[in-house]
């Protein structure tokens, strides 16, 4: 394998961002992943827009947001799997992603069939 937990959680942080401006038109201000057990993490800052704040004063306009927001990002799914396993080499089992509209964080966990950050602590297997 000969890459790092370090290497992959910036990778994976640099192709989300990528991808959400590809994807979605714009980027987040900060990205941060974390390998955990069988689980990436993945935390999103500043992804709103000054418009969608404005949105979520209402509650009928924050879960418009909230659903809108969250249709787009499942529309890509299959699109982060695969940018999963190509830095991985990991297929994913299951996608879970939540908005937090007063803080404008995204919270992504893509959660693996394997124990990655086992096997990047036991090294490359023979």
């Amino acid at each position: 394998m000969g890459k790092s937990k370090g290497w992959m959680e910036s990778e994976i942080s640099k192709a989300l961002t990528k991808w959400e401006k590809d994807f979605l038109g714009r980027g987040s201000v900060s990205v941060k992943t974390d390998i955990l057990r069988d689980m990436i993490i993945v935390s999103l800052h500043g992804i709103l827009t000054p418009a969608e704040y404005a949105l979520c004063e209402s509650k009928e306009g924050m879960l418009s947001v909230k659903r809108s927001r969250t249709s787009l990002v499942e529309s890509g799914v299959d699109d982060l799997k695969e940018m999963i396993f190509e830095i991985t080499g990991e297929k994913v089992k299951s996608f879970h992603t939540d908005l937090s509209t007063r803080t404008g964080e995204r919270v992504i966990v893509f959660k693996l069939f394997n124990d990655l950050e086992k096997q990047l602590a036991n090294g490359p297997s023979s």
